[in-house]
C-alpha cells in the first residue's frame, strides 16, 4: 500500500487493543507500508489470550524495530502516561474497547472502564499531544431497536438496547465535545459484523465452525430470523486507513454525522444484509458437513438485523468494500483449519 503524499519520513501511530482483531490487522497493514507503531493492550481474557499473544508475536516478527507493544490498561491513566513518556506520536487508531453486547449483561463494570474512562483518557492523550487525528471504534449497536433499514448516520441513536451500545454512543458524544473545545479532529466509525482470519473466538462465525467441525449443536437464535451486514476484515481495514490519512477539517462545514466540528462519524460495513441462514449454509459447504441446529428464541440485548448506509464513507473517502460472503467465509474457514490444525 502506497504512503499518503506530503508526509514526513515515517508516521508514528499509536494503536490500542493491538492484540485484538482488527486492531492488529490495522497494525500489520500499518507495519507493510512502513509506518512505526506503538501498539497498547490489557492482554485481558475476555476470550483466549493464547490467541492474542500470536498475533503480538506476529507483529513482532513482521514489524521488527518499528513495532513496540506496551501491556498495558488504558482505562489507567498514570501508566498510559508513564508508557509513552517521550514517544512522539502522529495520529491515534483508538480500537481497544471491551467488545461484546451479551457479556455487557454479566460485567457491566468492565465496560464503565474500559470504554468510558478508558476513552476519556485517549481523549485526553490526543488532546495533550497534539496528534493530527484520532480514528476511534463505534459499533453498528449505537442504532439499537431502529427498525429504518439501512441505518444511515443520521438515523437517531438514542435508543440503544444494551449497556455495550450505550458506552459506544456515549464515546462519540464525548468525542464531539473534544472536537468543540480543543479543535481536537476525530473520525468515528460504526463497525458492522467484522469477520475473517484472526477473528475473535466470541463471534458468531467462529463459534459456528467450531461446532460445525466438532459436531456439535449450533445456537441460531431468533429462530433464524437474523440479518447482518458482514464486512470482511480486509475491506474493513482499507476503510480504517482511509479515515486514518483523512482528518476532518475545522471548517465549520458539517461533516458525515452531523458535527460542524472537525469530528465526523462514518458507517463502515459491507452494505448488504445478509441472512444469517444463508451464512450457516456457506460455513456447511467450507467445513464439509451439515450443521446440526438449534433453534432459540432471541436474545436480551439483540438485534433481528443490521446493514449499513455506506453513501457518507463512500463519497468521502472512496471507501468501496470489494468482498462478498461467497469468497470470504471460506476464507475465514480455512484460515481456522489451519490455525487450529483441523
Amino acid at each position: 500500500m502506497s504512503r499518503p503524499q506530503g508526509q514526513g519520513d515515517v508516521m508514528r501511530v499509536l494503536v490500542t487493543g493491538a492484540a485484538g482483531f482488527i486492531g492488529f490487522c490495522l497494525t500489520r497493514r500499518l507495519l507493510a507500508r512502513g509506518d512505526e507503531v506503538i501498539g497498547i493492550d490489557n492482554l485481558n481474557d475476555y476470550y483466549q489470550v493464547s490467541l492474542k499473544h500470536d498475533r503480538v508475536g506476529l507483529l513482532r516478527e513482521e514489524g521488527g524495530n518499528r513495532f513496540t507493544f506496551h501491556h498495558l490498561d488504558f482505562s489507567d491513566m498514570g501508566a498510559l502516561n508513564a508508557a509513552l513518556e517521550g514517544m512522539e506520536i502522529d495520529r491515534i487508531a483508538h480500537l481497544g474497547a471491551q467488545a461484546g453486547v451479551r457479556y455487557s449483561l454479566e460485567n457491566p463494570q468492565a465496560y464503565v472502564s474500559s470504554n468510558l474512562a478508558g476513552h476519556v483518557n485517549l481523549l485526553e492523550l490526543a488532546r495533550h499531544r497534539a496528534v493530527e487525528h484520532m480514528v476511534y471504534a463505534s459499533s453498528s449497536s449505537v442504532y439499537g431497536g431502529n427498525t429504518k433499514l439501512p441505518f444511515a448516520v443520521e438515523d437517531r441513536t438514542d435508543h440503544p438496547v444494551s449497556l455495550y451500545a450505550a458506552t459506544k454512543r456515549a464515546d462519540e458524544l464525548m468525542s464531539e465535545t473534544y472536537a468543540h473545545l480543543f479543535a481536537l479532529p476525530l473520525t468515528g466509525l460504526r463497525f458492522f459484523t467484522v469477520y475473517g482470519p484472526w477473528g475473535r473466538p466470541d463471534m458468531m462465525l467462529w463459534n459456528f465452525t467450531r461446532r460445525i467441525l466438532a459436531g456439535l449443536p449450533i445456537p441460531v437464535f431468533n429462530h433464524g430470523e437474523m440479518y447482518r451486514d458482514f464486512t470482511y476484515i480486509d475491506d474493513i481495514i482499507a476503510g480504517v486507513i482511509a479515515c486514518l490519512d483523512s482528518a476532518p477539517a475545522n471548517d465549520g462545514n458539517e461533516k458525515a454525522g452531523g458535527s460542524v466540528k472537525p469530528h465526523a462519524l462514518y458507517n463502515i460495513g459491507n452494505s448488504q444484509s445478509e441472512p444469517l441462514m444463508k451464512v450457516v449454509g456457506l460455513l456447511e459447504e467450507a467445513c464439509g458437513r451439515k450443521a446440526e441446529i438449534e433453534m432459540l428464541p432471541m436474545q436480551p440485548g439483540d438485534v433481528p438485523a443490521t446493514y449499513a448506509d455506506i453513501s457518507a464513507i463512500s463519497r468521502d473517502l472512496g471507501y468501496a468494500p470489494t468482498t462478498s460472503i461467497e469468497v470470504g467465509v471460506p476464507a475465514f474457514v480455512d484460515w481456522y483449519r489451519a490455525y487450529h490444525r483441523v
